[in-house]
């Protein structure tokens, strides 16, 4: 079992952040109902607000998906760019496990294990918001430094979120 790092979630944003060369800047925030209060109370347009998802792989072992704000993982699209036949969401537990941070605070910034990122196309060229590492916080970051600080495979993995 991975033992959860001693630092807080928000600490070890920054920390790694600055070890990569990476500006960011953490915020506290209200909590939210929506995409779009969270995107107005944020000041931002919902389709900067990225959600860093863990996907398990069939192996066992794990990796991010940075998803836009108004947009859901296209599994198939996902698993043709990691070359893989299954994916799945994790428990929130195993989320834990595998990142160090708990669902909704979840980002590659900091992670307990430094898991390939893949990050949808739409993130290029605009500053964006994603989880920083504790509850009521967000990060905001340049998404094209982003994905070079983490190496990101970036292409095509998102559809139209459906409406529930």
């Amino acid at each position: 079992m991975t033992t959860v790092p001693s630092a807080s979630g928000t600490d070890r944003v920054t920390q790694d952040a600055a070890a990569r060369g990476l500006e960011v800047e953490v915020v506290s925030r209200p909590a939210a109902g929506s995409l779009h209060e969270a995107a107005e109370l944020l000041g931002i347009e919902p389709a900067s607000i990225v959600k860093s998802l863990v996907v398990k792989k069939h192996d066992g072992t794990f990796l991010f998906a940075l998803v836009p704000g108004g947009r859901q993982i296209s599994w198939s699209k996902l698993r043709s760019v990691v070359a893989v036949n299954k994916l799945s969401l994790p428990s929130p537990e195993l989320a834990l496990e595998a990142t160090g941070y708990e669902r909704g605070t979840i980002t590659p910034i900091g992670s307990s294990t430094a898991w390939p990122v893949f990050a949808d196309e739409r993130i290029r060229g605009r500053r964006v918001a994603l989880g920083a590492g504790a509850h009521g916080f967000s990060a905001f970051v340049d998404g094209d430094a982003l994905l070079a600080a983490y190496d990101a495979v970036v292409a095509d993995i998102t559809d139209d979120e459906v409406p529930r």
